[in-house]
């Protein structure tokens, strides 16, 4: 069994269905979450140490956080509807609720805070929407919390991959301390397939292949990336939406390709 992959469990009292820790991923940066809340539900944390960003993938959801207050923000009510989520940023050492205003799925993100920045609602039309790729590569990314928009650590961005295509691709990798060239970011994939009885594949692999995985992915699995490539493909007749979240001891996203591959961009 894949020491990478973490499956969905029946929710707990709290909504949580999946859940990624620094201890238990082995790390120091990255945490991740998803409840999944019934119309009415709430649920009350407390940031601690760690900067978060609460991204409602679908429903909608009043979130409150001292004396700030968004009422039922969100609009998409599905995933697959495609259109860029409502989040709210939230600085460490804050309480927060989230109350759900219908069915709803909430992607709770952390990452080390330093209490640089204000609670802020992020809303769709500020997440930038990009295209990369070309052919059976495309992809469709919506930026979150991109390292051009304030935070001390988290970054965090939607990717939606059509069916048959591949992603993450050509395979990269941010394992390595070297600025401007490559930076340090530990990485999760939470991904979701449309229909939902799909599957996808996801491989992390080193160069030393002291890491080599290489794992079927169903709905609601999350892949965690300690270091290495990270390329994911899904098959014909199957969408693939992920949800990535980074952080590492420098928010910056600089990667570099594997030199097998690099050939594919330089056409």
């Amino acid at each position: 069994m894949t020491s990478l992959l973490v499956r969905p469990t029946p929710p707990d009292e709290q909504g949580k269905v999946l859940e990624v820790t620094p201890e238990s991923a082995g790390w120091e940066h990255v945490g991740f979450r998803v409840h999944k809340l019934s119309k009415g539900q709430q649920i009350e944390g407390h940031t601690g140490d760690r900067e978060h960003c609460l991204v409602i993938l679908s429903g909608r959801a009043t979130v409150s956080s001292g004396d700030h207050r968004w009422a039922d923000i969100g609009e998409r009510m599905d995933i697959f509807e495609k259109v860029p989520p409502y989040a709210v940023y939230l600085p460490d050492g804050v309480s927060f609720s989230v109350e759900a205003t219908t069915d709803m799925e909430l992607a709770v993100c952390s990452a080390p805070g330093h209490g640089n920045h204000a609670p802020r609602l992020i809303t769709p039309d500020q997440i930038k929407q990009s295209t990369r790729g070309t052919g059976s590569n495309t992809r469709h990314i919506q930026d979150v919390l991109p390292d051009s928009e304030p935070a001390d650590s988290l970054l965090v961005v939607e990717v939606y991959t059509p069916a048959g295509n591949w992603s993450s691709y050509p395979p990269h990798k941010h394992d390595v301390d070297n600025l401007p060239e490559e930076s340090i970011l530990e990485e999760t994939y939470y991904h979701r397939l449309n229909p939902s009885q799909g599957f996808a594949f996801q491989r992390v692999y080193t160069d030393d292949r002291s890491l080599d995985e290489t794992m079927s992915v169903e709905d609601g699995c999350c892949v965690m990336v300690p270091r290495g490539y990270h390329p994911a493909g899904v098959p014909h007749g199957y969408e693939l939406y992920y949800l990535n979240v980074m952080a590492g001891p420098k928010r910056e996203w600089k990667f570099q390709n594997d030199p097998a591959h690099e050939w594919i961009v330089k056409q």
